[in-house]
């Protein structure tokens, strides 16, 4: 069954997950969910390789840009990220290196010296109308070090919420992973 509802809603960052303990402050915390059909896979970590190899052509255009500006300053590039000399598949969704891993939720992330951040995919259940609904739940939260940092995040964030909300909807819309039926 496909289900044609690719809306994406900010919502609160949700109570159980991981992602909302990690820094004492933050510089930036979102979190945006996307109704899932009732027989898409629910392993977070299946959910975050699909939803992460969704990304739009624009959004690696903005990346090349990034790289461009931030190598200067001595910054890790997607290239850094991605290289396969020094990381492999198991560690690394995209450009994130798995920091944890649980059975409703993974978190990815990275650190760098100007800041560390932190992205939670979560598989939740909710409450609709009286019956439950499966959902994923994108949350970042960013913790600056320094005055790179925050202005660093300051303007690259809403390009990060264009992003993370382009990549949940061209997800949505090419058909989540469904469950096998031997499952």
């Amino acid at each position: 069954m496909h289900d044609e509802d690719w809306s994406v809603a900010c919502v609160a960052l949700p109570g159980e997950s991981r992602v909302a303990r990690v820094y004492a402050t933050t510089d930036l915390a979102d979190a945006y969910a996307v109704r899932l059909p009732k027989d898409a896979i629910t392993d977070p970590e299946l959910l975050a390789r699909f939803l992460f190899s969704q990304q739009a052509p624009w959004v690696a255009g903005l990346m090349r840009i990034r790289d461009t500006l931030v190598a200067g300053f001595g910054l890790k590039t997607s290239g850094h990220l991605k290289s396969p000399s020094s990381r492999s598949r198991n560690d690394r969704i995209s450009i994130f290196k798995i920091y944890e891993k649980g059975t409703h939720e993974i978190l990815l992330g990275e650190d760098d010296k100007h800041l560390d951040f932190r992205v939670s995919v979560l598989h939740q259940t909710r409450t609709v109308a009286t019956e439950s609904a499966p959902y994923l739940v994108v949350s970042t939260v960013v913790h600056c070090h320094n005055l790179l940092g925050r202005t660093y995040i300051r303007l690259i964030a809403p390009f990060h919420r264009l992003v993370v909300q382009s990549i949940m909807r061209r997800a949505a819309r090419a058909g989540w992973p469904a469950l096998s039926r031997t499952e």
